[in-house]
């Protein structure tokens, strides 16, 4: 029998339309070919769980695009095209299925559902393609996504520790498909609600018991796959809700009867699935009560896998102010002030205004340096190999990386936006988070990968930012009406 071939790409992209960070082409780092497969070989992320499947199944193989940029701002309209390009280009040229690592919350300056409208170019020039596609939890299911796709998956974890069995899950489905043995059939739904980031994780309630049931429905054959989505609500798009996609054999009576469970079980819940924050201070204040280290202290309001800018200060200031020591923290993304510290050299002492360079017109947010005196300690190049468990063997590329320590904190300054879901970010150069008594990142859930197994003490921390936990300081103008929490007398 003759190899089948497979088209495998990846074009990931989570948009913040609050977001002030440009998404050009160059910030997707796009690769392709044995370029492609060299890097997410055998890699915890999609592209790795499809690349194994195809291993597997002796499949030729053609990776036309493999890129994936951090969260930031609408995608730019020549980035998009080219990558759809190159997709739909490999598919044109022929193939017996594709199989596609997207993320569902793509938005470009053109258009509004990113990845549906990949899969409706796709359509148009394969019509009956076997399409396998691979999706994050926080995607915005739309019904072009599932009308030009065979099988949908979704992450099941937050922080995503389960990227790679996501891609296998779709591609062994899909592979079932062309053997013959199952002919799948979608059905999707959504409920008309927003649930927050910080409340939304499948591993705690209220999200657990529903990923939970949708997981023992795909777990004992009684559908082929069934995912839940969370949504991600720092979008102003049309189709901005909580949804989910059952893969079914043939007949999608059961997959109706599990998805109406699903997103009935999330719209009862829906109060819960509200963050509710408290004033920094009084959150800081709450740190210092605390006792042995490490204290984990987290600034989700600039988070940059939510499209954060990395470089507002005001959670460095107020635990300044009110006097924590033994702190590192960081990475701030500030490449002016890398380029001085690397001027001065190690070991130099340096005084700088830090970070606070991007203003954040979006929320009416104005960047604000913070002051810094201290000593150069150490400068990288800034990369390393994630060991940890979210996104396992990928490569963290920082750019030029130094270490400027004000006596109380160690503060980690970089070229590049990375969030630290990865002890590597402190590791790499040369510090142990394992034994600082306070710990301050820039993240809201994928931390949580890396950093509270050393964790003695988590502390969510309500800084300043495009990424706030706070709705209200958002205007959505695109949103679907009604939608909770903003209109509540509906259902």
């Amino acid at each position: 029998m003759a190899r089948r071939k497979l088209v495998i790409a990846m074009m990931m992209h989570e948009t913040n339309t609050f977001s002030p960070v440009p998404t050009p082409l160059a910030s997707f780092r796009p690769l392709a070919g044995d370029a492609a497969i060299e890097e997410f070989r055998d890699t915890n992320t999609q592209l790795g769980g499809f690349l194994h499947v195809a291993r597997e199944i002796g499949a030729e193989v053609a990776v036309p695009l493999a890129a994936g940029a951090h969260p930031s701002g609408y995608v730019e309209e020549a980035a998009y095209e080219d990558m759809c390009e190159a997709i739909v280009g490999a598919i044109r040229n022929g193939c017996d299925a594709a199989f596609l690592a997207l993320h569902g919350a793509m938005v470009a300056e053109h258009v509004d559902d990113g990845e549906g409208e990949l899969l409706r170019r796709i359509r148009a020039v394969a019509p009956r393609l076997p399409i396998a596609v691979g999706l994050d939890f926080h995607s915005h299911m739309t019904a072009p996504m599932v009308e030009h796709a065979t099988v949908i998956t979704g992450y099941r974890t937050y922080p995503h520790v389960d990227m790679g069995e996501t891609g296998e899950r779709a591609g062994w489905t899909l592979v079932r498909a062309l053997n013959g043995e199952v002919a799948p059939a979608m059905v999707w739904g959504f409920r008309p609600m927003m649930t927050s980031t910080l409340v939304h994780t499948p591993s705690r309630q209220p999200m657990k018991d529903i990923m939970d049931v949708a997981i023992a429905a795909e777990a004992s054959g009684a559908v082929l796959n069934a995912s839940v989505f969370g949504g991600f609500p720092h979008a102003d798009v049309p189709h901005l809700s909580c949804s989910a996609v059952i893969v079914c054999d043939r007949r999608t009576d059961e997959g109706r009867a599990l998805l109406d469970r699903l997103l009935d079980l999330a719209w009862d819940r829906r109060e819960a699935f509200l963050y509710k924050g408290a004033p920094l201070a009084a959150q800081i204040a709450h740190a210092r009560t605390l006792g042995e280290g490490p204290i984990v202290l987290v600034d989700h309001g600039d988070n940059t896998a939510s499209g954060g800018t990395q470089d507002v200060m005001s959670v460095i200031e107020e635990a300044s102010r009110q006097g924590l020591d033994d702190v590192v923290a960081g990475p701030i993304c500030d490449p002016a002030s890398v380029k001085r510290i690397i001027e001065a050299g190690t070991a130099a002492s340096v005084t700088l205004p830090l970070g606070g360079k991007i203003d954040m017109p979006q929320i009416n947010l104005k960047g604000k340096p913070l002051t810094v005196t201290g000593k150069v300690t150490r400068i990288t190049e800034g990369e390393f190999v994630v060991t940890g468990p979210m996104a396992t063997g990928t490569r963290v590329r920082m750019g030029r990386t130094a270490v400027l320590d004000t006596g109380p904190m160690q503060i980690v300054v970089s070229e590049r936006r990375s969030e630290p879901f990865d002890l590597g970010v402190f590791t790499h150069c040369g510090i142990d988070p394992w034994r600082k008594k306070h710990v301050l990142i820039k993240s809201r859930q994928h931390f949580r990968a890396g950093f509270e197994p050393i964790a003695r003490h988590i502390v969510l921390c309500d800084g300043d930012g495009c990424t706030s936990s706070d709705l209200r300081l958002f205007t959505y103008r695109k949103r679907r009406r009604p939608l909770y929490p903003f209109e509540t007398a509906f259902r």
